[in-house]
C-alpha cells in the first residue's frame, strides 16, 4: 500500500497536468494579441471558452485600447470580469475611428455581446410611399427596402400612425390606395369614389393631368408645405364660392377639414424643426428607458420606447451614446439629432452619422428654446414609459408567482407558452403558440403553425394540436437538446437497460427549476456583484404549457410528450366553462381531478388573458391565411408569370377566367407575352381541363 506522501504527491502531479492542459483566459491571452497590433482605429472582438463573443468594442488606437485590458487593477467589476472570461480576440482594422464606430455598432447588433448595451429591434419602421411607377400614383404604407420608384415620407412610429394618416390625406387629396391589379382591371368605379375618398382615376373619372395636380399636392403636404397647400386650398375654396359653386366649394372646405385633422392628430408641430429625431433617456431601479420621437417636415411623426439591456453600473449618457450608435444601424439618418444627455464622443457619433448620410449631421444637446422643451417632453415620456414597465413587471411577478401556486410548480414560471388552433370546418386551418413571461407578453417567441398533415380529418381538433406540439417540440429539442431533468431520466434509464435493470424512480425537473425567485428576476448575479443579464429573456424550455380545451386536447398534448420522451414539463388543459362563459372555466391537470378558480381570483384573470391573447392570435392567422386564399388568382399559379405579365394578361382580357378561355393566338397579341408563355399558358389550361 503505498504512503499518504507518495498519493499526495501524484494527486498534485495530476492537478498541474490538468492545470496547463485547462484553456487559458484573462489578462495574460490578451497579453498575446497586443504586440502584434497597429495603432490605428478598429475593432475588437472578445470571446470565451465556448467562442461566444462577449464584448465588441471600438478603438481610436487598437493597441493603446487594448493594452489596457492586459491588466485587472483599476477596473469595473463589469470590465473585470469581462476580462476574466476572454479566451480569445478577434480584430479589424478600419480607415477611420468614424467606420469604426458604425462597424462595433453593427456588429453589437448582430452578435448581442452580454457585456455591451444592445436592444431588440425586430421591426422595421413604416413609410408612407406616393409610388410613382404607374400612370396614376398609388399612396400606401412601404416597409423594408426601397426597390419601388416613387416618393417616401417617414417613419412614422408605428403602423397605426400610418393608416390613419393615409386614410384622412385620401379625404384631402382622393389619391388612389387599391393594388395595380384592382386598378387595371376596373370598368367602373368603386365605393372609395362614392364616398368620395378617391378621385377616380382607373374609370378616368379625374382627367390624369388634374390627378396629377393632386398628387403634387400630398407631395407637397408631406414635404412640409402645409401653410402653403392650405392657402391654395382656401383661395380655390373661395373663388368657387364666390361664382356660386357651391358644391366645387364645399369639397375644397372638406379638403381643409381633412388637413386639420392631420395636423391636430400629429401633437407637438415645432415651427423651427423641420428634421429631427430627439432622444431622451430615463434609468430607474436598475432598468432604462430611451423614448424616441420623429419630426418630419415641421410635423411630428410618433414616437417609440426602447428598454435595452444594459449594466446597472453604465451611466445614462453611456447608455444612450452606445444605443444611438446602433440605432442607425438600419435606419435612415435625419438632419438633425437632439439629446438629453452630452454622450460620450458625441462629435464621432456626429461625424459616423454624416458618413453614412452623406451629409452634415448634428448631434446636439438642446440648452434652451423649442428644442430643449422638445427633449424636455420626450424626456417626461420616457419617466412615464419606465414607470409603466416598472409596474406592469412587479405585477407580472406576482401573477406568475400565484400561477406557480395554483398549478403546483416548483418554481414561479419563467415562460409560458400557451397553444390554440383557428379554422373553418377545417379550412386553412392554423395553429398559434403565444408566450408570456415576466415581463408580460414575448411577442417575438410567438409562432404560428400552417396545418400541413394531409390525413386530417377536416375539423380534427386533437390531431392538429398534435401536429402543432409535436413539430414545435421535435424543433426545440433539436436546437437545444433535452431539458435538463429529461436528460438524466434518459441517461439514467440508458444505463438501467444496459445493466439489465428496471429504471430507478427519479425526480425530474426541467431546466428552469433553478431560475430565480420573482425578487431576483430582474437580474442574475455572478460572484463579483455585477449584473449581467436582464430579466427579459424567457428562455427556450417552458415551464407551463396551457392548452385550450379540456380533457381530450390535453391527452392529445400530453401523447405527444410522452412520445418525445419530455415527461417533467408541466401542462394544463383550460375548457370554457357552461355556455363558454368567462370565469367559470375548468382547468386539467394530469393525474388532478378538474377544479376552478373563484371568479374574482387574479390569477384567472390573468390565465384568461393568455388564453384570449392566443385565440386572438390563432384566429389573426386564419384570417390572413384565408384573406390571402381568396385574393389569389389562378393566373399566380402558372410557371413564369409574374406581376407584370400578369398585369398585362388582366388588363387585355379582364379576369382570369377570360384569360383560360382566350385562344393561342389571343394570348400572343398581349404585350410582353411572348411565343413561348402563350404557349405555356395555353397548355396550362388545357392541362387543368
Amino acid at each position: 500500500m503505498p504512503d499518504i506522501e507518495d498519493t499526495i504527491e501524484v494527486a498534485s502531479d495530476l492537478a498541474a497536468e490538468d492545470a496547463a492542459s485547462a484553456p487559458e483566459t484573462g489578462p495574460h491571452v490578451i497579453h498575446r494579441y497586443v504586440k502584434n497590433l497597429g495603432t490605428g482605429p478598429g475593432v475588437y472582438r472578445m470571446m470565451d471558452l465556448a467562442g461566444e463573443v462577449i464584448y465588441v468594442g471600438k478603438a481610436r488606437n487598437l493597441k493603446a485600447r487594448v493594452q489596457n485590458y492586459t491588466r485587472m487593477g483599476g477596473h469595473t467589476n463589469r470590465i473585470a470580469a469581462m476580462i476574466r472570461s476572454t479566451a480569445t480576440m478577434e480584430f479589424v482594422n478600419t480607415r477611420t475611428e468614424a467606420e469604426a464606430l458604425l462597424l462595433e455598432a453593427n456588429l453589437i447588433k448582430r452578435f448581442k455581446p452580454r457585456y455591451n448595451v444592445s436592444f431588440r429591434d425586430d421591426k422595421s419602421f413604416p413609410y408612407i410611399v406616393i409610388r410613382r411607377d404607374q400612370e396614376a400614383a398609388q399612396i400606401a404604407k412601404h416597409r423594408g427596402a426601397r426597390t419601388v420608384k416613387g416618393d417616401y415620407f417617414g417613419p412614422f412610429a408605428s403602423a397605426g400612425a400610418v393608416n390613419r394618416t393615409i386614410n384622412t390625406l385620401q379625404r384631402a387629396f382622393l389619391l388612389r390606395t387599391c393594388a395595380d391589379s384592382v386598378y387595371d382591371s376596373r370598368t367602373r368605379p368603386c365605393l372609395l369614389f362614392q364616398i368620395k375618398r378617391c378621385a377616380g382615376p382607373c374609370t378616368r373619372e379625374i382627367p390624369l393631368s388634374e390627378y396629377a395636380k393632386l398628387v403634387e399636392e400630398a407631395t407637397a403636404f408631406l414635404s412640409g408645405k402645409t401653410d402653403a397647400v392650405q392657402r391654395k386650398l382656401n383661395t380655390l375654396m373661395e373663388e368657387a364660392a364666390e361664382a356660386l359653386e357651391f358644391e366645387r366649394a364645399a369639397k375644397y372646405r372638406n379638403r381643409l377639414w381633412a388637413l386639420a385633422h392631420v395636423q391636430a392628430h400629429q401633437g407637438i408641430n415645432p415651427k423651427g424643426v423641420e428634421e429631427a429625431d430627439v432622444f431622451a433617456i430615463a434609468q430607474e431601479g436598475g432598468q432604462t428607458c430611451i423614448q424616441v420621437f420623429f419630426f418630419r417636415s415641421g410635423q411630428n411623426w410618433g414616437n417609440r420606447a426602447y428598454f435595452p439591456r444594459a449594466d446597472k453600473s453604465l451611466s445614462p449618457a453611456e447608455v444612450l451614446g452606445s444605443f444611438i450608435s446602433q440605432f442607425y444601424d438600419d435606419k435612415l439618418v435625419p438632419r438633425c439629432v437632439f439629446l438629453s444627455e452630452e454622450v460620450p464622443e458625441q462629435a464621432l457619433i456626429s461625424e459616423a452619422l454624416s458618413t453614412k448620410l452623406g451629409r452634415k449631421v448634428e448631434v446636439v444637446t438642446p440648452r434652451r428654446g423649442e428644442k430643449r422643451e422638445l427633449v424636455d417632453y420626450a424626456h417626461q415620456n420616457a419617466r412615464e414609459a419606465l414607470g409603466r414597465k416598472l409596474a406592469e413587471t412587479t405585477s407580472n411577478a406576482r401573477l406568475l408567482a400565484g400561477v406557480a401556486q395554483v398549478f403546483g410548480l416548483e418554481r414561479v414560471p419563467r415562460r409560458i407558452e400557451v397553444y390554440d388552433n383557428s379554422h373553418i370546418m377545417g379550412t386553412n386551418a392554423v395553429g398559434g403558440m403565444i408566450v408570456a413571461g415576466p415581463e408580460g407578453f414575448a411577442k417575438n417567441h410567438y409562432r404560428k403553425f400552417n396545418i400541413r398533415a394531409a390525413d386530417l380529418t377536416p375539423g380534427d381538433d386533437f390531431g392538429m394540436m398534435r401536429e402543432v406540439l409535436t413539430r414545435r417540440f421535435k424543433r426545440l429539442i433539436k436546437e437545444h437538446g433535452l431539458p435538463a431533468g429529461d436528460a438524466a431520466a434518459s441517461d439514467i434509464e440508458a444505463e438501467t437497460e444496459a445493466a439489465g435493470k428496471a429504471p430507478a424512480t427519479a425526480t425530474i425537473a426541467s431546466e428552469t427549476s433553478s431560475l430565480p425567485s420573482p425578487a431576483e428576476e430582474e437580474y442574475t448575479e455572478e460572484e463579483n456583484g455585477e449584473a449581467v443579464a436582464q430579466g427579459g429573456d424567457v428562455g427556450a424550455w417552458p415551464d407551463l404549457l396551457l392548452i385550450d380545451g379540456g380533457a381530450g386536447q390535453l391527452s392529445a398534448a400530453q401523447e405527444v410528450l410522452a412520445e418525445l420522451g419530455l415527461h417533467g414539463l408541466a401542462i394544463a388543459g383550460i375548457a370554457k366553462g357552461p355556455d363558454r362563459n368567462a370565469g367559470r372555466e375548468r382547468f386539467f391537470m394530469p393525474g388532478k381531478p378538474p377544479f376552478s378558480l373563484p371568479l374574482n381570483d387574479p390569477v384567472l384573470y390573468f390565465v384568461q388573458r393568455l388564453r384570449d391573447e392566443a385565440h386572438r392570435f390563432a384566429i389573426g392567422s386564419h384570417r390572413a391565411k384565408r384573406k390571402k386564399t381568396m385574393t389569389e388568382n389562378e393566373l399566380d399559379g402558372i410557371p413564369g408569370i409574374g406581376p407584370t405579365r400578369k398585369r398585362a394578361l388582366l388588363k387585355h382580357f379582364g379576369s382570369a377566367k377570360a384569360v383560360s378561355r382566350a385562344g393561342l393566338s389571343d394570348l400572343q397579341a398581349v404585350d410582353g407575352i411572348s411565343a413561348a408563355m402563350a404557349q405555356q399558358i395555353y397548355d396550362w389550361y388545357n392541362d387543368r381541363k
